[in-house]
């Protein structure tokens, strides 16, 4: 089943939050889930879209320093492990280039080794910064040079 990346709409978004659990689990994330994120940097906000639904998302935008940063990623339960998640930071990072983005970032828990395994996996450098969302909050940051366009 084919499956397109194509720029998020606020409707998406409210698809996906309708069906949470599929793309996040027990972790109750809808409060990050920022509706004004994708009404202004719709072009870097992505979903991953096949005739059953939203397999899978990202929501991201591009600073003013050129920093492509992704606040969230998920794919839905029955897709995880097909390449979509690696598909969506590739269709980011395109986007990300348009918008002349010369480094890609991102954050996560100290917790979540899925996601500090799949950053790495696609050549992020990860390190903890402490205090990085707050006292006593320290986050998993990742980030990688992006190579001009050949």
């Amino acid at each position: 089943m084919a499956v397109d990346i194509i720029p998020a709409q606020v409707t998406d978004i409210q698809q996906v939050l309708a069906d949470h659990p599929r793309y996040w689990g027990d972790r109750d994330l809808r409060s990050l889930h920022l509706l004004a994120l994708v009404r202004e940097f719709g072009s870097t906000c992505l979903v991953a879209r096949a005739d059953d639904g939203i397999r899978g998302y990202l929501i991201g935008f591009v600073t003013p320093d050129g920093t492509g940063y992704v606040h969230l990623i998920a794919t839905r339960d029955d897709t995880r492990g097909t390449g979509l998640g690696r598909a969506l930071w590739g269709a980011f990072t395109e986007a990300a280039r348009k918008q002349g983005a010369v480094r890609l970032k991102a954050i996560t828990s100290v917790t979540n080794e899925g996601s500090v395994a799949f950053h790495r996996g696609l050549g992020f450098e990860a390190h903890v910064e402490d205090d990085y969302d707050g006292p006593g909050r320290p986050m998993v940051v990742f980030t990688r040079a992006l190579p001009a366009a050949p």
